[in-house]
């Protein structure tokens, strides 16, 4: 199966916060929602309600990369809006969580038996950049997810079809 940019998004969002101190469960969350939220900004929102950002230092986003303002949920410089779910804190986006299980079901099943060495291999990826670049919505973007994103879907997409 075919490893697409959305996937890569999804997985290195999702390692990215998991390094900066979300929980699994809610990091996946967090990566699927990034990865829904970038596909719907390249189409083009319509009547999408944006959370609010929040002013803060650079020092502030390094001693506190996480913060919960209400419904919203910040990793660094980057927000979105939150809800819980039998008693489970999620992403949303249109109203919609996307679970630990929709994760499942739409980024790890493409990979089958080797999302494991994919995750590992996000998770080393992640790691090698400072804080700084992390924890700013522009570098991640910039400087981790685009210039990786094809390198990724193709080493991906070949080791899923090895099944190794």
């Amino acid at each position: 199966m075919k490893i697409g940019r959305f996937q890569v998004m999804a997985v290195l969002q999702a390692a990215r916060a998991y390094v900066l101190g979300m929980p699994l469960y809610l990091a996946k969350s967090w990566g699927l929602n990034r990865a829904i939220f970038y596909a719907a900004a390249k189409r083009g929102f319509k009547k999408v309600k944006y959370p609010r950002r929040e002013i803060r230092e650079k020092a502030e986003l390094v001693g506190k990369p996480l913060l919960r303002k209400g419904n919203v949920q910040f990793l660094g410089d980057e927000a979105a809006f939150t809800m819980e779910v039998e008693g489970r804190l999620y992403f949303t986006i249109g109203g919609k969580p996307q679970t630990e299980e929709d994760f499942r079901r739409q980024i790890e099943a493409r990979f089958g038996n080797i999302f494991p060495k994919v995750w590992e291999e996000a998770i080393s990826i992640v790691k090698e950049f400072e804080p700084e670049i992390l924890l700013s919505q522009r570098g991640f973007f910039n400087e981790v997810y685009k210039p990786l994103r094809d390198e990724l879907a193709r080493k991906w997409s070949e080791m899923v079809a090895r099944g190794t």
